[in-house]
């Protein structure tokens, strides 16, 4: 503690020695961990608040699942069946449309909370008192190819990073020998790549694809995971030449996000060859968790195995996860025949990915998010189908901090219209940013000129949802 006693210029240097020596300390740490986050930019970062979520699951259902037969029943749908829509029907992909057609199955409530769930979803309507139903949401785009875009990047016009990208820049992975975003059977269609693409993010934040959506999941596996020709001790020697090599380069070029890139991409995919085989290989899970994903029956086992992969490497540390059911769901026609056979695919294993992360405690920190890019009109397309319909839709989200047996927003009496608490898709990301304890206004990326996010200029947390 200092004193009113004068002090020589020898007495302070000698008694502040130790708080310089500490500050010099500080700061060659501080240029060791920017260096460490050079050489691997996928370590973890603290988010900027407390989060309620860790990691992230989105599961995809390709096509437009119809709200009014799933999630959100209408009444006066079904009593007015048959009947012209008595507001304004607005532009939409097909025409014509008809009449009012009521949903052609019945809805029952589960658990306590007594929310009502089609009886296409009876495995998922077991789970209600888990779940958090977004009734209200509505997007831009009623063309798939755009629709996929913005439900994956934000933006249906213009290329741009996928949400598990941004998620991934913004808080790197947890598990150093795997990437922080993978996407399980994604689609080839509708947007592509673009879908879960790192655009102008740095490279190590791009989706890794197993397989795809023409591939069964159980023989989707990543790429040239294993060198069967070059022992592990030379890869080690031709990755430190190589890296050694290209920081070199980059020591005398300046910044190259191409190079620095591509050195990151080898040095994961070494590591990833003792770590990614094992985590793809299932023969060692139980018979009853097999069963619980609906491995044992021919029509669940191909979207349980993706719903179990994603458990297992969220498990294990990866950031972002997707699986996707694609392209199943876009009944212009045979609605009857068509949504019953795809809820019949989908329904116990998305059910066993929630009861399975549940039972291990990991639905607590895990956001699992369900849905398609849109829902669909509540008018028929000739005599079984319905149209494509962006303007009001269901979500299903469940753990990761939202409320559970939780109802938010509506759509009209007829399901056409979000109407109350309405939740673009830019709210649905800014609200998943916000679980995970980021600010979607302040995770930006600057290129081209301007300052980028995943929300662009728009975003707005819904906090309603929020336990």
């Amino acid at each position: 503690m200092w004193t009113n006693h004068e002090f020589s210029r020898r007495a302070l240097l000698k008694s502040s020695a130790i708080g310089f020596g500490n500050l010099a300390l500080l700061s060659l740490l501080d240029q060791e961990a920017k260096a460490d986050t050079s050489r691997n930019p996928l370590l973890p970062k603290a988010p900027p608040f407390p989060a309620k979520a860790k990691r992230v699951i989105f599961v995809f259902l390709h096509g437009g699942p119809s709200q009014v037969d799933t999630f959100d029943p209408k009444p006066l749908l079904t009593r007015d069946s048959g009947k012209p829509f008595p507001g304004t029907i607005p532009r939409i992909v097909s025409s014509p449309t008809g009449n009012l057609l009521k949903s052609p199955w019945e809805f029952k409530r589960y658990g306590q909370s007594g929310i009502e769930v089609s009886n296409l979803f009876p495995h998922l309507g077991g789970c209600v008192d888990d779940l958090c139903f977004i009734h209200s949401m509505h997007a831009s785009n009623s063309r798939h190819g755009g629709a996929l875009l913005e439900m994956h990047t934000g933006s249906d016009t213009f290329v741009r990073p996928s949400m598990g990208s941004w998620i991934t820049y913004g808080l790197g992975t947890e598990n150093q020998n795997l990437p922080g975003f993978l996407t399980i059977c994604p689609t080839l269609t509708h947007g592509g790549v673009g879908n879960w693409s790192s655009a102008f993010l740095p490279a190590w934040t791009q989706g890794t694809p197993i397989g795809n959506a023409s591939i069964d999941a159980g023989q989707a596996k990543i790429p040239f995971i294993q060198n069967t020709e070059t022992p592990s001790e030379a890869q080690t020697l031709e990755l430190e030449l190589l890296g050694q090599l290209g920081r070199e380069h980059l020591a005398h070029s300046g910044p190259d996000p191409a190079m620095e890139g591509r050195i990151n991409s080898f040095e994961l995919a070494f590591k990833m060859q003792l770590a990614a085989p094992e985590l793809q290989e299932i023969a060692g899970e139980s018979e009853a968790t097999k069963k619980l994903y609906g491995l044992d029956d021919p029509k669940t086992r191909n979207f349980g195995h993706q719903c179990l992969l994603a458990r297992r490497f969220s498990e294990k540390g990866v950031r972002f996860v997707q699986v996707t059911h694609s392209y199943k769901w876009d009944q212009h026609g045979d609605l009857r025949k068509d949504h019953t056979s795809n809820a019949a695919e989908v329904d116990k294993p998305i059910a066993g990915l929630i009861k399975d992360l549940k039972s291990r405690g990991l639905l607590k920190d895990t956001l699992v998010v369900i849905g398609g890019e849109f829902g669909r009109t509540p008018v028929a397309q000739g005599d079984d189908g319905r149209d494509h319909n962006p303007h009001g839709f269901t979500m299903v989200l469940a753990g990761g901090g939202v409320k559970t047996g939780f109802r938010y927003g509506e759509t009209d009496d007829y399901g056409f219209y979000a109407v109350k608490d309405k939740c673009h898709v830019h709210d649905l990301h800014a609200t998943i940013l916000h679980l995970l304890g980021m600010d979607h206004t302040k995770l930006t990326y600057f290129y081209g000129g301007r300052n980028y996010r995943l929300t662009d200029v728009a975003g707005s947390v819904a906090k309603g949802i929020i336990a």
